[in-house]
């Protein structure tokens, strides 16, 4: 693993406690799917360790002055039937994480498909200007190809949130069980985890993952978990496995959760300690993204509606996670 080759600072006592809370806020389950299962205890803060500290893994190949690069990994186009496809879960979390490396200083490249473009323009949309986006086709051109494989080789890591990922016959399914790639709607960005693994970079990229259900990117670090655990788990079970998996009730919680187990890193690591309010996005911004998302077609996963919803649970129920989150920073 990357910590036995890296010496990463030390987390203090302190910070430890404080997001092992975090872990614990959440995952309850208030979706009652059985993601309890699904937690990777220590991966939370694995994973923050690896993200506030990216320039000690950046590549020899980019110079000093250049920071590192963030690939962000998201859409589930769920809601099948609809145009756009586009659920509700995924787009806030992933743009969370991306003003995280922002604040961090890092170079970010949120990547999603043609089916979820509309959207997560929209999520984007005051940070256009900082975040480059890439959407890709859900068949590909041999320019498309060409374009994953220089981002592959261009990131220092890969971070993924509500990503859907193909299961061991290489379909890629709702909890459901629908096939999303008959519907012509998913891009192979799986591809850009697969490729680091396949000995074409000198080293694997680091991986973070962050679902809820496991039928996402990077939960195969606990598919056998999700074939003996969560209904449909043998269908449904994405296999591409992760380094550092974060299991949320809703996937945007892990994405608030990794901003936040940042925050508590930077405030033990800087002396400056305004870190809260770079790194996790206000309960203000997050109404208001959401907002954004639904005006161009955005729905909820569960209920199919298109209103500010998660999973089928009331917006208040996230904007209270989204608060404990911030207060324990």
């Amino acid at each position: 693993m990357l910590e036995s080759s890296q010496s990463f600072p030390q987390t203090s006592p302190q910070s430890s406690a404080k997001i092992k809370k975090m872990e614990t806020i959440i995952g309850q389950d208030e979706g009652n799917r059985g993601m309890k299962d699904l937690i990777v205890p220590n991966d939370l803060e694995k994973a923050a360790t690896i993200l506030t500290n990216l320039n000690l893994l950046k590549k020899s190949s980019r110079s000093d002055d250049e920071p590192p690069h963030v690939l962000i990994l998201s859409g589930f186009p769920c809601c099948v039937d609809k145009n756009p496809p586009t659920e509700t879960d995924g787009p806030p979390g992933a743009i969370a994480i991306a003003k995280c490396c922002l604040a961090l200083g890092y170079k970010v490249t949120l990547v999603t498909d043609e089916s979820n473009q509309v959207v997560f323009t929209a999520a984007a949309e005051p940070y256009l200007n900082q975040i480059h986006l890439e959407i890709f086709p859900a068949e590909m051109s041999t320019e498309d190809d060409r374009r994953l494989d220089t981002l592959t080789h261009s990131c220092d890591l890969i971070v993924s949130c509500e990503r859907a990922g193909p299961a061991e016959d290489g379909i890629c399914r709702t909890m459901r069980g629908i096939d999303m790639n008959a519907k012509n709607l998913i891009a192979p960005l799986h591809k850009i985890v697969e490729s680091t693994r396949s000995g074409q970079l000198q080293t694997p990229t680091p991986y973070i993952a962050i679902g809820d259900g496991g039928n996402e990117l990077g939960m195969g670090k606990v598919i056998d978990v999700i074939r003996d655990k969560i209904p449909n788990g043998k269908l449904i079970g994405a296999v591409t496995a992760a380094d550092y998996l974060i299991a949320a009730s809703v996937s945007n919680w892990g994405g608030y959760a990794l901003c936040a187990a940042c925050a508590v890193l930077m405030n033990q690591y800087s002396e400056e300690k305004q870190w809260r309010d770079k790194c996790i996005p206000s309960i203000e911004e997050e109404i208001e993204l959401l907002n954004r998302c639904v005006a161009v077609g955005c729905r909820d996963g569960v209920s199919g509606l298109m209103e500010a919803t998660v999973d089928g649970m009331p917006l208040d129920t996230s904007m209270k996670c989204l608060e404990q989150l911030r207060n324990t920073v």
